[in-house]
């Protein structure tokens, strides 16, 4: 896994944030572009240069003439038999999702007030779960992100490391961060928010990293001439200027946390089962017993409370983003 990381690393995006610095928009010359061995090695390969003149020009150019001629009859004959199918199709779909939907009624009529209890208070721990990996997340990656993505040859060289550290599954340290915290002392409930963690601080890492660098130069030597330092300079550049990719980080690492608190709130290891209250372990437990009333429920309760924060929090910073953190030349 890790070589082929490193592999995609070296052939595939190296070139391409190499190839990207052409498309940045800048008043100042960045002192420290980055380069790509593979990108100069494609640039000044004289056989690839005769490939593409030969070859990738001509079958462009044909299929750009094949495509126009096709858009050129598109609407002349309408098949009628497509029409047709389409609708068929169109209610088959609804009548499904017609039955489906009786089925989960049916099947939530059965909940008991215990299930629902445990529904509530599983709601609540997972809810805190999440949102504390969020903030213990954003506490370390927002300065390293930041320090990374201002010094580009560090990013060369770190940026490589987190992507390998981050393809690691979560699940494969987890029986690892389990022993250590029995041998410790501590339960799931500790080693749930690790596993979280685990799994969701890298989307925020490399958020911060993107737009770090995406602050232009210019405004990096504005605030250099005006002395803007220190808390300033994060106020005045380095915050409004990442925030945008940060709250894609933030609305990204939230999602995976709702999804990985279903392994890290209920683990099997070594024949026996580890859990703790939360939403994700009862979607596991019911998962594991059979009970399909308490499984829909509680799928259900964790789609409705991602889609609610999405609408009620993410919108609107996403929107004050747009309006107000937006960079444009």
């Amino acid at each position: 896994m890790i070589t082929v990381i490193v592999l995609l690393d070296q052939f595939v995006w190296r070139p391409v944030i190499a190839w990207a610095e052409k498309f940045k928009v800048e008043q100042v010359e960045s002192t420290d572009v980055p380069h790509s061995w593979v990108l100069d090695f494609l640039r000044h390969s004289h056989i690839l240069g005769q490939v593409r003149k030969r070859a990738v020009l001509p079958l462009r150019e044909s299929l750009m003439a094949y495509f126009s001629q096709n858009r050129e009859r598109e609407g002349v004959a309408e098949n009628p038999w497509r029409t047709w199918i389409l609708r068929i199709v169109g209610l088959a779909i609804l009548a499904s999702t017609a039955y489906a939907v009786v089925r989960v009624v049916i099947l939530l009529a059965g909940l008991t007030r215990p299930g629902v209890t445990e529904l509530g208070l599983g709601l609540g721990a997972t809810f805190l779960r999440v949102w504390l990996a969020l903030i213990i997340g954003a506490a370390w990656t927002i300065p390293v992100g930041v320090w990374i993505g201002f010094n580009p040859r560090l990013a060369r060289v770190a940026q490589p490391l987190a992507q390998i550290a981050a393809s690691v599954p979560a699940t494969a340290l987890f029986p690892v961060v389990l022993l250590i915290l029995i041998r410790l002392g501590g339960g799931l409930g500790i080693g749930s928010i690790v596993l979280l963690l685990l799994g969701t601080q890298w989307y925020i890492l490399f958020n911060v990293i993107a737009g770090a660098m995406a602050i232009p130069t210019d405004l990096k030597e504005v605030c250099s001439v005006c002395r803007i330092r220190g808390i300033q300079r994060w106020r005045k550049l380095i915050l409004p200027g990442i925030f945008p990719y940060l709250v894609t980080g933030l609305v990204t690492a939230s999602g995976g946390a709702w999804n990985a608190s279903i392994v890290a709130e209920y683990f099997h290891f070594k024949g026996q089962t580890f859990s703790t209250t939360g939403l994700g372990a009862t979607i596991s437990q019911a998962s594991d017993s059979g009970n399909f009333d308490l499984l829909i429920a509680s799928t259900i309760v964790m789609a409705a409370v991602v889609v609610t924060v999405n609408r009620l929090l993410w919108r609107r910073l996403y929107r004050l983003a747009e309006t107000r953190f937006k960079l444009e030349s």
